[in-house]
């Protein structure tokens, strides 16, 4: 996630995050004491985008989905506390987003858009990164942080200046992104990941090769956001380089790449 890539989990959960601090300063979400902060959030935003009828509860997509995603998180879940789930959604825009608590979300289009099954590992390892580095939930915590400071500031000036700012909050927080250090940290997590899980990890870099020759329309919005695509791609490739036990036995060439394929047009039903 870079630049909040106009992410719909992310979008959702910093601004419903956000709009029920700035009204009550604290976070009056379902309280389960089975529940921790990241469960309640990840499941707002679940809500959320089921509400909106975006999930897919079954398709032929899952078929292709499912073994990649098992395979990852056979190397993954020993490094997160919560049950990672894969979920594919209905966008037009290739895309895949992470929120707090362990779902991963899959936009169908993402499906049709990736070359090679490395390619799609490479980006489930992405985003499964950014969950174990918790780095949503430190997103929404630095907000908090300002947050508090500019309410604060707003009790004294008024309780129609306390709403402006919380409007303006809402707005900037609409624009957040991970910086590019984070998402670096992601890519270098994720092609271990991918490693450990017996996937190529120059998925992700051969993803990012093609996103610089892709039609702008076409264009992942986890990837649309990078200015800085080549400096990423030279840090998986001095990654790999520094470390050859774990990635030399990988080729660099796509050609190597394991095909990948699905139902065009599959059917879809969604979750109600």
């Amino acid at each position: 996630m870079i630049k909040m890539h106009r992410r719909p989990g992310l979008h959702l959960v910093t601004a419903t995050f956000a709009a029920l601090l700035c009204s009550s300063g604290a976070v009056p979400l379902a309280q389960s004491p089975q529940m921790d902060d990241e469960q309640q959030i990840g499941q707002q935003a679940f809500d959320e985008l089921k509400a909106k009828g975006e999930i897919i509860a079954s398709s032929p997509l899952y078929d292709s989905l499912a073994p990649i995603a098992e395979a990852i998180t056979r190397t993954a879940q020993p490094r997160y506390n919560h049950p990672l789930k894969f979920y594919l959604v209905h966008e037009q825009q290739p895309n895949a987003f992470a929120t707090p608590g362990g779902n991963v979300y899959v936009t169908d289009s993402l499906m049709y858009f990736v070359k090679n099954t490395e390619e799609l590992a490479g980006t489930l390892c992405h985003e499964v990164s950014h969950t174990i580095h918790r780095d949503t939930m430190h997103l929404i915590e630095k907000e908090r942080q300002v947050e508090r400071r500019e309410i604060g500031a707003a009790v004294i000036l008024g309780p129609s200046r306390a709403h402006l700012l919380a409007i303006a909050l809402l707005g900037k927080l609409r624009s957040l992104g991970y910086s590019r250090d984070v998402e670096s940290a992601a890519d270098i997590t994720g092609s271990d990941v991918c490693a450990a899980s017996a996937y190529n990890p120059w998925g992700l870099v051969w993803l990012f090769q093609d996103f610089e020759s892709s039609d702008a329309a076409q264009i992942p919005q986890l990837l649309s956001d990078h200015p800085d695509n080549p400096h990423r791609v030279e840090a998986l490739k001095r990654h790999f380089a520094e470390n050859p036990k774990t990635f030399a036995s990988f080729s660099s060439d796509a050609a190597s790449a394991r095909p990948f394929s699905v139902p065009k047009n599959a059917q879809i039903t969604f979750m109600r």
